[in-house]
């Protein structure tokens, strides 16, 4: 399987034969390039937030999935199985929180999670829905995603082999968050390993056996 970060929550995970595409975001809106790559799955977290939701600026004719759609039954999308756990936007920081969803499946034998846009700490089924998973794409910005203290937390009850922060703050971005080394100051410094790439390739076989944050380049953004 080949990771590979563009920016803001968007990622690009090959394997299986398929090439998915996670939570494009609308270039004007947030301040970053435009994704040229095509996918075969496009999946987002909701499909009513500019930071998460447009598909249309995808190559290739993609299916699109919407995690907010698949919620009771979750989806089987060209022999790929993707479910769906309901969360919402920032109840403090948000004086109209919007309905999005975190999603995982199954690629290469390896267990995915994608964070999508939520803003308040898990819930115990929510947590119980995301444990066992081996990669988890985690929001690292702070509110009005969750609080970091409370993304900590969550990590340590859900157990990923490889975490990979998304959603913070990089040159250019006309939205507010923090940047990563605050996220970083959470986790001993031989859990982090600084990538100097934006895409790395995995395999069951080379999961670490110990937690490690892998903090990829953005390959948009300078």
């Amino acid at each position: 399987m080949k990771i590979k970060w563009f920016a803001h929550a968007s990622f690009l995970i090959e394997g299986d034969g398929l090439r998915i595409i996670t939570d494009p975001y609308t270039p004007d809106e947030m301040g970053y390039p435009p994704i040229t790559e095509p996918a075969d799955i496009v999946i987002r977290s909701s499909g009513d937030d500019g930071g998460h939701c447009y598909a249309e600026m995808i190559p290739g004719e993609p299916e699109v999935v919407t995690a907010t759609d698949i919620i009771d039954d979750g989806a089987i999308v060209q022999g790929l199985k993707i479910t769906a756990i309901p969360v919402r936007e920032s109840l403090i920081h948000k004086d109209s929180p919007l309905d999005n969803g975190m999603y995982r499946f199954t690629l290469e034998g390896i267990r995915l999670a994608h964070m999508g846009d939520v803003g308040n700490p898990l819930t115990e089924e929510q947590l119980d829905a995301l444990t066992g998973v081996d990669v988890l794409f985690v929001l690292a910005g702070g509110p009005p995603t969750l609080e970091l203290d409370d993304l900590r937390e969550a990590i340590d009850i859900i157990h990923p082999r490889i975490i990979i922060p998304m959603h913070y703050h990089l040159p250019g971005t006309k939205v507010k968050m923090l940047p990563i080394s605050d996220l970083a100051s959470r986790f001993s410094n031989d859990e982090i390993v600084w990538m100097d790439s934006s895409e790395f390739d995995l395999s069951r076989d080379t999961l670490p056996l110990a937690r490690r944050m892998f903090v990829l380049r953005s390959s948009l953004v300078a």
